[in-house]
This record gives C-alpha cells, sequence and structure tokens, in this order.
C-alpha cells in the first residue's frame, strides 16, 4: 500500500496545474487520504486489543495530557474510531461542581474507571491538578502538595486492582502551538476550542514548563510511566502513541508484519525528557525538585 502511495505522489508532483491554489487543495487531500491509510493497520490492530479486552475481562485506562493544542483530542479520535463504542469511553470532565470540590479529590475520576472488558480514554485526568490547576490558580498549594504526595500511592493501588493504566504526554513546540491557535482563530469550524485560558497559555509557557518537570519527575513510576511524545507533527505522533498502547499487551491475531518499536527521536521516557529540558533550559530546571 505506501508503495502505491508514494508512486501516486511522484505522479502528482509531475502534473502541472495552472491554478496554485487547486493544486495545494489537490495535495492536501492526497495528504489527508495517504496519512489515513497508514493509520489503518495499527488502528486495525486496536480492535484485536479491544476484543481481547473484552473477552478476557481486562480493564485499561489511557491518559491524554499535554498543553493546550498539544494533539490529544485528535489522537483520542484517532485510537477510538473504529472501536466498538460500547466497550470504551471518553471521558473529559469539566469544571468540579460544588460538591465535588469538597470530595476527595480523585472521587470524580473514579467514578469513570472502567468495568470489565472496558477501555476508558482521559482526556485530561486527575493530573489537571499538577499542571493546569496550580498555574492558573484554581488550586491552592496546599491542594497540589496533597495531589503530589498522594498520586503515586493511589495509582499503584488501581494497578494492585489489575486496572492498566497508561500515561501518554504530549509534547508540542511553543511555535507549533501558537500556529495552532492561530489556525483555531480564523477557522469557523474550529473556533469553539480556543478559550482565554488558551490564549494565556503563550504567555505562560515557562510556568507551565515547571510544572510539566515537577510532574515527570515526581509522578512516572514503575506500574505508571510517563510517554513523552513528541506531538509538532500529528501524523507521527498519532502512530507512535498507537504502537505504545499495543506494546502493553499480547493478544490473538498480533499482526508481526508490523513493527511497534518506538521511534526513538519521538518518543521518550520522563528521565529522558528531564534531562533534556535542564540541557535546554538551564535557567528553570537546574538543581530544581
Amino acid at each position: 500500500m505506501n508503495d502505491s502511495l508514494n508512486v501516486l505522489e511522484r505522479k502528482l508532483s509531475n502534473l502541472s496545474f495552472d491554478d496554485i491554489n487547486l493544486k495545494k487543495e489537490i495535495f492536501e487531500a492526497f495528504k489527508l487520504y495517504k496519512e489515513t491509510k497508514e493509520l489503518e493497520p495499527y488502528q486495525a490492530e486496536l480492535v484485536k486489543l479491544q476484543n481481547h479486552i473484552e473477552k478476557e475481562g481486562k480493564r485499561l485506562i489511557i491518559i491524554f495530557e499535554g498543553r493546550d493544542a498539544a494533539g490529544k483530542g485528535s489522537l483520542i479520535g484517532t485510537v477510538s474510531r473504529y472501536l466498538n463504542p460500547k466497550h470504551y469511553r471518553v471521558v473529559a470532565l469539566g469544571k468540579p461542581t460544588k460538591e465535588q470540590r469538597y470530595q476527595w479529590y480523585f472521587q470524580r475520576y473514579v467514578e469513570h474507571f472502567p468495568t470489565a472488558g472496558e477501555i476508558i480514554l482521559f482526556d485530561r485526568s486527575w493530573y489537571n491538578r499538577s499542571m493546569v490547576e496550580p498555574v492558573f490558580g484554581f488550586c491552592t498549594k496546599e491542594e497540589h502538595d496533597i495531589f503530589m504526595n498522594d498520586v503515586i500511592g493511589f495509582e499503584k493501588s488501581v494497578c494492585n486492582q489489575g486496572i492498566v493504566i497508561i500515561k501518554l504526554y504530549l509534547s508540542v513546540k511553543k511555535t507549533e502551538q501558537a500556529k495552532r491557535f492561530e489556525k483555531r482563530k480564523n477557522d469557523p469550524l474550529r473556533s469553539w476550542k480556543l478559550s482565554e485560558v488558551d490564549l494565556q497559555s503563550q504567555a505562560m509557557w515557562d510556568e507551565f514548563s515547571k510544572m510539566k518537570y515537577k510532574m515527570l519527575l515526581r509522578t512516572s513510576h514503575d506500574d505508571a510511566p510517563w510517554y513523552v511524545i513528541r506531538s509538532s507533527n500529528k501524523h507521527n505522533a498519532r502512530i507512535e502513541a498507537i504502537k505504545l498502547i499495543l506494546q502493553h499487551f499480547d493478544y490473538e491475531g498480533k499482526d508481526s508484519n508490523i513493527s511497534l518499536i518506538s521511534n526513538r527521536r519521538l518518543v521518550v521516557s520522563s528521565k529522558k525528557e528531564l534531562e533534556m529540558m535542564r540541557k535546554r533550559r538551564a535557567d528553570l530546571f537546574i538543581n530544581k525538585k
């Protein structure tokens, strides 16, 4: 399939177009078609994985975290596109109610945990308290500190109950985030995605970086490590994310012809990401704990 698509791409490149805009539209349409076809074998494996999880009564939580416009929503759409809707749910919780504010912090998330044979995709998660909430003042320092002290114990307890937790952090460049915000602003089909909080994200880039550093440093553990995925190229990030999910399970009919080896330029451990952050921004992270 890929060879055929590459041949077609070369043929399109050799065609002459009087209308430059038409040529651009044709190439954009072909690019989307090519990316869709490249994703399909991986999405087919996800269907097999879902059948395995349902058959064996397993429970899976996948957490999608990252800055605004990092590509969380579109990645979730790609992962869930061909799944059986009876056996997965996307959970994207809004602002807590007054009653929820006085509950155990994790309680409103636990209410959405998977039953036997179910996959839960968290579009943001309890890790709101590690980045978004402290940066924008939506929680107190004490609440943030309690969360950071308690979260590993909470997750270990969940994993001890047989629930698999996969934590994906999508890492987007500042320049790419700005481009995506601009696209949202000028596209009537995407304008609903742009909020005042989004617009403040660029100005508060360093504050988010500091909280990201602390989160990766203190909340990655053997039972539920963080996987950092470079997401400035959304298509590549989608493929790498699906590979990571599939790596966690053995299931019937797994296609040995599909490589699930991660691209180490695009997927790094939390430890490696922390090293790179210190190297790039010593002013923010050297001797920071």
